[in-house]
């Protein structure tokens, strides 16, 4: 049984949502304030993290940057406000998706259940399970990319836009087609997350020299993945 971390300092929220991930056939892990959320991701393996934005002791956005530090877990935000700079805040410190008070327990699990579906069906279809190209090695069986054999911890969303551009290397994709592409469902946001998401990705990837390839920016088009050879 796949177990979700439940963290929100709000006890009558985090029963709620224990009892749909039960019904979905999950094992709820609860977690009250930001040191917690840490203590049991330290010491469990989870499929999805649901973080709330607002806890005491560490507060959302501080536990995600550290979960991201060493884990490419899906996290999604849950947050009372629906403010533009915490959405885009949440998605430029690596989250996967976020979700807005008031919301129903059953359009968390909806969520939750695109993210695991999504994950799944990628691994499912992308075939090899590895891509190498130049000095960049990308394996979809243990979520591992490294440049010059030094390991790059990715995020699953953006591990998945690293892979579609590079096994699909000088095509164009515009954000509605990795909106479409790798998030897997209707989404409610505006399209910019795409460029929240690979700005990160971007970052991450520059930590290691790569002269030779880039995924560069097609103004008013879209993103590829560039090499030599183009």
């Amino acid at each position: 049984m796949e177990k979700i971390l439940i963290a929100d300092d709000n006890v009558q929220i985090t029963k709620i949502l224990s009892e749909f991930a039960r019904k979905e056939g999950f094992e709820p892990v609860t977690a009250f304030d930001g040191e917690e959320v840490i203590e049991q991701f330290q010491k469990d393996t989870f499929a999805v993290i649901l973080l709330d934005v607002m806890m005491p002791k560490k507060d959302g956005f501080e536990v995600c940057r550290e979960i991201r530090k060493v884990s490419n877990v899906p996290v999604i935000m849950i947050t009372a406000r629906g403010e533009d700079f915490e959405r885009v805040m949440g998605l430029d410190i690596g989250a996967d998706d976020y979700i807005v008070k008031p919301f129903s327990g059953s359009e968390v699990m909806a969520r939750i259940r695109a993210i695991l579906r999504r994950i799944d069906c990628f691994a499912q279809t992308a075939a090899p399970k590895y891509l190498v190209y130049d000095n960049l090695r990308v394996c979809l069986d243990n979520a591992d990319v490294t440049i010059d054999d030094q390991k790059i911890i990715l995020t699953k969303k953006e591990l998945e836009i690293l892979w579609t551009l590079l096994d699909n290397r000088g095509r164009i994709f515009s954000r509605d087609n990795l909106l479409s592409d790798l998030w897997g469902y209707d989404y409610f946001g505006d399209n910019r997350t795409v460029d929240s998401h690979i700005k990160r990705l971007r970052a991450k990837l520059d930590k290691v020299p790569h002269p030779n390839w880039q995924i560069k920016t097609i103004w008013g088009m879209g993103y590829k993945f560039e090499g030599g050879e183009s």
